[in-house]
């Protein structure tokens, strides 16, 4: 299929798609070439990407830095679905492709498949219809559950999450909650209890799970987490693949301290074998969460849309790599939004207490400034450590969802001796971080500020931020064991409050700190906190 004017934008879809998102590309003015099969083709993609601005792509294309190379002329690739696991992200930005996805168009059919599972574990109903139809009539063998009064206990309670928690409560069900981003005040507005993850495991009687698959969120359900659920739980997993430790839930299975288990994702996919496989009280389905008609319409008919109006006005929505900024203010825009970002991740990942508030204050230039972007930028990095999915265009939505307060301050008149200054707080459970920052005429981003102690340290990919008392020997021994374990310095800052006060040091060095090493350096008798950051 294709449409009108070699001059227009040229789009490839070489995943199959639906045929009103190839209308909705023709009818904006832009020609389409559809190639439902050429996903599979890697050799015969390479030949003609080069053709294109735009590619629309669902799973089965995979967007390599090989494929990147020829890709000439390429602007946007555009993902019909929320996972870009089959695009490489750096590669692209690096060329200048922005990557787009569709987050919310399958959230409903996913929350369903999710309850639908729950219903099939409580009555057995797969391993029943096999048995019927095999003219056994084994009508004695299946006794199920109720559904009703049970509790359901949700981790992870955001877009998806709070659809399954609406629908249960529908059900009669009593619904906890674990998620470190949910407010006390979004949890009464869904009607659910908002509980610390240890406390969700002894009482659910079903859990299902609803987070994207980070470092903290890996193995979520351990074999000591499944050690602390009630007997008889059943576990369902629509999410990803990853966030339970599927040997030691088998041998749960086996042991039958967990009921049933009800599983659309896999460590390994496609999983043509698995520990669960095989167990008379197991369900799986081979990643359906967003297999519907209506789903994969609006999933198709979005990506159209967005697609179409960057190719076409330079509007940018739903990009997992680039923020919506317009064309004249990106050059001098970009530095701060880098810095707006990394001070937020900086603090982020200084946070393991759930965020109820993040505040960005803005004095100076940067007070005219397109702070909006800003602001997505600063709030993408706080939360990033614990939703690596979310980017620069999604991250307000995600921080209303769940309840967090974002606040944005603006002084034209810079209080400090900077022609422009960032200042972030996070607002957690536990207490506040805050760090400031600014942009040089050198372009790069740096912090000036910690917790009120003047610093001035460049970002770079591996860090350490150390909090310690300003006494003699700490410098030496800090020194001392980053040359034992073979961690070479680049850069280090200090700042202190007063003669004898607190300090803090930050330090970039050029490998990733180990966990052995960060606990030999808290043990030096100066060091009050030590955390290893990346940016």
């Amino acid at each position: 299929m294709s449409a009108s004017s070699s001059s227009a934008p040229r789009v490839l879809v070489s995943d199959a798609l639906s045929p009103a998102a190839v209308k909705i590309f023709q009818d904006r003015g832009i020609h389409v070439d559809f190639e439902p099969a050429l996903g599979k083709d890697k050799d015969r993609l390479a030949e003609i990407i080069g053709d294109y601005d735009g590619l629309a792509i669902r799973s089965a294309t995979k967007v390599t830095p090989k494929l990147l190379e020829r890709a000439s002329r390429l602007k946007v690739v555009g993902r019909a679905g929320i996972g870009v696991d089959n695009v490489d992200i750096p590669a692209a930005t690096a060329r200048g492709v922005i990557v787009m996805n569709t987050p919310f168009g399958n959230s409903i059919t996913t929350a369903e498949h999710a309850i639908a599972m729950m219903f099939a574990l409580a009555r057995q109903i797969p391993q029943a219809d096999a048995s019927t139809q095999a003219g056994k009539w084994e009508k004695n063998k299946f006794m199920g559950v109720e559904i009703t009064a049970k509790v359901l206990g949700v981790i992870g309670c955001g877009n998806i999450g709070s659809i399954v928690a609406d629908r249960a409560i529908g059900l009669r069900m009593r619904v906890v909650a674990y998620d470190p981003f949910l407010s006390p005040e979004r949890a009464l507005e869904l009607g659910v209890e908002k509980v610390e993850l240890d406390e969700l495991l002894a009482r659910a009687d079903v859990i299902t799970l609803h987070v994207p698959l980070t470092d903290r969120t890996r193995n979520v359900l351990s074999r000591e987490a499944l050690a602390k659920t009630k007997q008889g739980v059943r576990i369902i997993n629509c999410a990803r693949g990853g966030l339970v430790d599927e040997v030691a839930l088998r041998e749960a299975l086996d042991s039958g301290h967990v009921a049933g288990a009800a599983f659309d994702v896999f460590s390994e996919e496609p999983a043509t074998e698995n520990p669960l496989f095989g167990h008379p009280n197991v369900v799986c389905t081979p990643h359906l969460g967003a297999s519907t008609t209506e789903a994969q319409e609006n999933v198709a008919l979005q990506v159209a849309e967005q697609m179409s109006t960057y190719l076409l006005t330079g509007g940018v929505e739903n990009a997992v790599n680039f923020p919506s900024i317009s064309a004249e203010e990106a050059p001098r825009l970009k530095p701060f939004v880098a810095l707006a970002e990394k001070l937020g991740s900086f603090l982020g990942q200084l946070t393991e207490a759930p965020i109820k508030g993040v505040r960005i204050e803005y004095e100076g230039a940067v007070a005219g400034m397109n702070t909006r972007a800003l602001t997505a930028a600063a709030v993408t990095g706080a939360l990033r450590p614990m939703l690596q999915d979310i980017n620069m265009v999604n991250a307000p939505s995600i921080a209303r969802e769940r309840g967090i307060v974002i606040e944005e301050m603006t002084r034209e008149n810079a209080q400090r001796d900077y022609e422009s200054l960032v200042r972030i707080t996070i607002d957690a459970e536990d207490m506040p971080r805050y760090a400031s920052g600014t942009v040089f005429h050198d372009g790069k981003p740096r912090v000036v500020e910690i917790r009120d102690i003047d610093v001035d340290a460049e970002f770079a990919p591996y860090m350490i931020y150390v909090r310690n008392a300003d006494e003699p020997g700490f410098i030496g021994a800090f020194g001392s064991l980053l040359g034992e374990a073979g961690v070479n310095i680049a850069t280090f800052s200090l700042g202190r409050d007063h003669p004898g006060g607190d300090a803090i040091c930050f330090v970039s060095v050029d490998q990733k700190v180990s966990d052995a090493l960060l606990a030999r350096i808290e043990a030096i008798p100066q060091v009050k906190r030590a955390r290893a950051v990346a940016f």
